[in-house]
């Protein structure tokens, strides 16, 4: 996997992994019987902890990548064989 190829492949799996992490831990305004601003709505989150979640995003990231990467430059499946032998 070259450089570039790698920088892309973190970039996506880091969306994912964000997507997968951001309702992790939520509690609504309307759940947490929080008062809160006239006009805003009531599934917004009272605490929405970005910065820890996206500190999490990166290590799961980072940990996913690395065995994208191992598993590219060590091939301990070799599927080819497998494809050529059936």
């Amino acid at each position: 996997m070259s450089l570039v190829g790698g920088i892309v492949v973190f970039i996506v799996v880091w969306w994912l992994v964000l997507f997968c992490v951001l309702p992790i831990g939520i509690v609504s305004q309307d759940e947490g019987k929080a008062d809160f601003a006239p006009g805003t709505d009531p599934g917004a989150p009272l605490r929405p902890r970005m910065v820890s979640k996206a500190l999490v995003t990166t290590a799961i990231a980072i940990v996913i990548t690395a065995g994208i990467w191992a598993y590219m430059r060590y091939d301990p499946f070799d599927i080819a064989a497998w494809l050529h032998a059936a």
